[in-house]
């Protein structure tokens, strides 16, 4: 019993330094994709993630000169009622069509304005109303069973990429990148690339 034991933390210590050394892991089974005619990068994090916050300024450089062949996905993850209530104002975002504009306002007053949390509807409606948002458009995207779901969904994506924590980034559906594997924020990067080359060259064969 004790020998059997001692093999299996033998291979998972063994497999766990082997995905460092690559700087991401693979996902056994590989998840389905949106578009397979694409690479598929979805970003897991959370607005009140220090080291999310940190990687924002790597990864919006990687995205102005993003491969035309690469479909990008940002993904909250709601590992706990906090991070569900910051999943939120992200998908209220979205539903106004306003994230690419104040994907990063978000990140700034939760990471630095405890006062300002957006953990709730009243302040949601405040920040996005001070940002010109139409008033009642914001009441009716905070209010949306489609905001809803995709909330409740946010609960449970991440554990299909096996993951407990962020930021991590999926290739592919087949491949996971955290700061831990790759060791710094901008070899995440590096590593991201890396990994859509490889895959970009194998749907073209």
């Amino acid at each position: 019993m004790l020998k059997n034991i001692f093999f299996v933390f033998l291979f998972s210590f063994s497999a766990l330094l082997h995905a460092e050394e690559k700087g991401y892991d693979t996902l056994s089974p590989p998840q389905p994709v949106k578009n397979p005619a694409k690479v598929e990068v979805i970003e897991f994090f959370w607005y009140g993630c220090p080291h999310c916050y940190n990687l924002e300024p790597y990864l919006n450089k990687w995205l102005e000169n993003k491969p035309a062949n690469v479909e990008f996905i940002r993904q909250p993850a709601a590992f706990s009622k906090v991070w569900a209530d910051h999943a939120k104002a992200y998908y209220v975002a979205e539903t106004l069509g306003v994230v690419d504009k104040l994907h990063g306002d978000l990140f700034e007053v939760i990471q630095k304005d405890p006062q300002k949390s957006l953990r709730t509807d009243e302040q949601l409606l405040a920040f996005f109303t001070a940002k010109g948002v139409d008033k009642a458009k914001v009441e009716e995207a905070i209010g949306s069973f489609m905001v809803d779901t995709k909330v409740r969904q946010a609960k449970v994506t991440p554990a299909r990429y096996g993951l407990t924590g962020v930021p991590a980034l999926i290739v592919n559906g087949k491949y996971k990148i955290t700061g831990r594997l790759a060791g710094s924020h901008e070899n995440m990067i590096t590593v991201l690339e890396k990994l859509i080359a490889e895959e970009t060259k194998a749907a073209n064969k």
